[in-house]
């Protein structure tokens, strides 16, 4: 059944977050994208049934003529004619949904354009081949940072330096109600950038700033697999192999190909974020509401992880995330989690986030200071090395005692 959505004004709080960050690009007809409801801070967007018309508009699908609804999105008109998206890592893919990633772009009228919430119109002419353009992406950023992500190497982080330069990417294939990030993972206003601008852009940071490494964050930077490896490969021709090239992942669809591609194109440092060990738990953590496609996106995370460091120990430091809410993972689940860890290897790198109220979920509290510590103590006890912890107090890293 086909969706619209509508204003609840009970629940809008004017925050202009739909004016700002996640905008409509079909302001006076919803077009049903969906986007301001998935992107709504205070779920102030609900869902009503859309009104079926018969009305129709001619575009042309690589110079074919063809007849689409109207009043929808390019994305859902050509999947009425028998067009296929790919599964996100190979594009055109619809991923994230919100229009950051830019993974679901094809020519329309000689020009990129984001299929996932631009409306159809009467003749225009869309192309299926993506080789003659350069792909974008919304990125925010560089920044210097003097912590890093989960997988920045913990001993070079001492409050002092900058570690890395960082770039974080918008769009998101999670809808994680606590999100920390969600200003980026939600823009689809902010100009795209091309592979090699957004190279240029975090080099002259690493530059100025003389950081050790460099890196890009999210949202998921993976949903664009064209832009990511590209990214990376001018990165490498830009920055001498000794620069960390970090990328920050949730882990859900990368493969064993596109591990493989981003370590050729000179990534060499990659954290995992599979956040937890239990469907139940992932679910409640990321928003997402089938548990079958849960438990495949928590597993990949996991298997990726390992895949990484038997294949890659001597060319790629890995770090994994994990999180820690009292009401949202167990102590009995962090000990199964690190042991799950110890399993790929005792001496990887695990980054504890202590999960804290934002975007949605308000009602949370941060866990203490007391409890964090609680957290690394665990995962020390199941034999893993190199812990560290987020706590409203900063990190706690190895050899810093959790008593």
């Amino acid at each position: 059944m086909a969706l619209k959505v509508r204003v609840d004004k009970e629940k809008c709080r004017s925050c202009g977050f739909c004016r700002s960050v996640n905008v409509c690009f079909s302001p006076k007809l919803c077009v049903g994208c969906l986007a301001c409801y998935r992107a709504c801070p205070f779920e102030a967007r609900e869902l009503v049934p859309a009104v079926k018309s018969d009305v129709t508009v001619t575009v042309f699908l690589d110079d074919v003529p063809l007849k689409v609804p109207s009043n929808t999105t390019i994305a859902d008109a050509l999947q009425t004619v028998g067009f296929r998206f790919n599964k996100p890592g190979r594009e055109p893919s619809l991923a994230c949904r919100t229009g950051g990633c830019w993974s679901c772009a094809l020519p329309v009228d000689g020009r990129l354009e984001r299929t996932c919430v631009t409306p159809v119109r009467n003749g225009i002419r869309i192309s299926t081949s993506l080789l003659d353009l350069e792909p974008l992406r919304i990125v925010h950023g560089p920044e210097p940072h003097l912590v890093g992500g989960k997988a920045t190497p913990w001993w070079e982080v001492d409050y002092v330096h900058y570690v890395e330069a960082a770039i974080w990417t918008a769009g998101c294939n999670l809808s994680c109600p606590q999100c920390q990030n969600f200003t980026v993972t939600y823009d689809n206003s902010s100009p795209p950038l091309k592979p090699r601008e957004a190279a240029r852009l975090l080099a002259a940071c690493h530059n100025l700033y003389r950081t050790r490494g460099v890196a890009v964050s999210g949202g998921e930077p993976t949903l664009n697999r064209l832009w990511l490896c590209s990214f990376f490969r001018e990165l490498s021709k830009l920055l001498p192999p000794r620069v960390r090239k970090h990328l920050d992942s949730n882990g859900t669809i990368l493969s064993r190909d596109y591990v493989d591609e981003l370590v050729e194109n000179g990534c060499n440092n990659i954290g995992v974020e599979p956040k937890c060990v239990s469907v139940t738990s992932y679910m409640k953590i990321t928003g997402l509401r089938d548990e079958e496609f849960a438990s495949r996106y928590l597993e990949n995370a996991w298997r990726i992880a390992q895949y990484i460091y038997e294949n890659y120990r001597d060319r790629v430091y890995l770090g994994i995330g994990l999180v820690y809410n009292p009401r949202l993972v167990s102590l009995e689940e962090i000990a199964d989690a690190g042991t799950r860890v110890a399993s790929i290897g005792d001496d990887v790198q695990v980054t504890v986030l202590d999960y804290f109220p934002a975007f949605r979920r308000r009602d949370i509290e941060r866990p203490s200071f007391a409890e964090m510590l609680k957290v690394k103590k665990i995962l020390e006890a199941q034999g893993l090395k190199t812990v560290i912890v987020q706590t409203s107090r900063g990190r706690i890293g190895p050899g810093e005692k959790a008593d």
